[in-house]
């Protein structure tokens, strides 16, 4: 099914791409049938929450996959699901959820499609996982040529560990069978402290925490001095909030009301710190663990994003070197001037092998959230400082995330992902045409190619 709306952008509203056609498909057959009836471009999206064009290329048929969202195969005894890609994480916790189980991994917010978490290699604030991968059985996938692939860890790995967090480089992942967890009640325990003492929390406190589900860190701009640190423990208490799921489909003015009022008004980051949040963490809460990985990005949707938009960014820190990255960061932010809500941080263990795999150890991920105005002059500034962030984290060791804005030089792009020339090769073994196109492979993909060719 083709439709006649030729312009594809991401919820930022920066990134509008002008398409050939767009294709809806319902089926696998439908996706290999769209694959072979061209030999042109393809660009693959979900719910389009990446930031920076990574769903689409100019001139490309692209394949919308939201349509594709059927549950395959469910075994509640063994803990697993098999579901079409374009299912979101919202629809799995409704289906498993009477059966007393949840999903394993995913974002904190659960409107993203399966395929699209995977092709980014997605993570949340689940202490002890990190990327999803780690829940990952098995995949299929549709290659350049048409052909259909069934892709595991130790079967057809290759392929596994390049369509997993490989933007689709190489491959649409059509299907894919996950592990589950148990849906259980967990606890909220909150703290702030200085920044300063956080490591020495995090080792003693929630590092070897067994009964830790949740864990994150926010570290409150303007200064990034100060830290509340939260985890969400097992618990058998009795849960404050009655429903087991989060309901979606609200307007959350409050919500909104208090993201601008943190942005746009004098002292808005102060209030935050010392009257939002204080009251916010005052009571005690108990939720079932599908509650608390429920959130609707809609809470997060201001009124309009014509003048001014939200941008997330995100940089991956090995755990050690938290205290070296952090004032690095906050003295890059303070310096641009950085419109800063929030700087979570999150817990996530290695990854197992993909090809650019963020967590090359045990890691910490800097999640941030921030204004920016839309004008040409605002985006480039935040490519300034997004260059000085990269290299800050280069420095340290670590990386930063690639579903957001391409500001990253060539050089930087290969120093946070080393093994990129691995997928580049594959990708011309078997996208020999540069079928599989986004504005991210545009831009550091397709010069390499150009260079290496005969």
């Amino acid at each position: 099914m083709q439709d006649t709306r030729l312009v594809v952008n991401d919820v930022t509203g920066l990134n509008p791409v002008s398409v050939w056609a767009i294709s809806k498909p319902r089926s696998v057959d439908d996706v290999v049938e769209a694959i072979r009836r061209t030999d042109g471009a393809i660009s693959v999206g979900g719910g389009h929450f990446s930031m920076g064009g990574q769903t689409a290329s100019p001139g490309t048929l692209h394949l919308d996959m939201r349509e594709l969202n059927q549950v395959l195969a469910f075994y509640p005894a063994q803990k697993v699901i098999r579901v079409q890609a374009g299912i979101r994480w919202c629809d799995i916790q409704r289906f498993v959820d009477p059966h007393g189980l949840a999903v394993k991994i995913m974002q904190t917010y659960a409107n993203f499609t399966v395929g699209g978490s995977l092709s980014v290699n997605c993570h949340g604030r689940y202490m002890g996982l990190g990327p999803v991968v780690l829940s990952v059985r098995a995949i299929k996938a549709v290659l350049a040529d048409g052909s259909l692939h069934e892709a595991t860890p130790t079967n057809n790995a290759e392929l596994f560990y390049a369509l997993i967090g490989g933007y689709n480089s190489v491959g649409v992942i059509v299907e894919v069978e996950l592990d589950l967890a148990d849906n259980v009640k967990i606890n909220r325990l909150a703290r702030k402290m200085s920044a300063t003492d956080y490591m020495a929390h995090f080792k003693s406190k929630v590092r070897y925490f067994q009964d830790a589900v949740f864990h994150n860190a926010d570290l409150y701009p303007p200064h990034y001095t100060r830290v509340r640190s939260v985890t969400w423990a097992l618990t058998d208490e009795a849960t404050t909030e009655p429903r087991r799921l989060q309901q979606g489909g609200r307007s959350y003015p409050v919500n909104r009301y208090f993201v601008w009022a943190v942005t746009e008004t004098p002292f808005g980051k102060w209030r935050r710190e010392y009257l939002i949040d204080p009251l916010l963490y005052l009571f005690r809460k108990v939720h079932w663990r599908n509650f608390e990985a429920g959130y609707d990005v809609a809470e997060l949707e201001p009124a309009s994003r014509k003048h001014t938009t939200y941008v997330l960014q995100e940089y991956f820190i090995p755990v050690e070197r938290f205290d070296e990255f952090v004032p690095k960061m906050a003295e890059i932010l303070q310096r641009h001037r950085v419109n800063a809500l929030n700087v979570s941080v999150r817990h996530a263990q290695q990854d197992p092998g993909t090809l650019l795999a963020w967590a090359r150890g045990e890691t910490f991920a800097f999640v941030l959230y921030y204004k920016q105005r839309t004008r040409d002059s605002a985006i480039n500034r935040v490519a300034v400082w997004t260059r000085e962030l990269i290299d800050a984290a280069i420095a340290c060791g670590g990386a930063y995330y690639l579903p957001y804005q391409p500001h990253a030089t060539q050089a930087q792009f290969h120093a946070a992902y080393p093994r990129a020339q691995e997928l580049f090769v594959l990708k011309r073994r078997l996208d020999p045409g540069f079928r599989f196109r986004n504005v991210l492979w545009d831009t550091y993909y397709a010069p390499t190619l150009e260079k290496t060719a005969p």
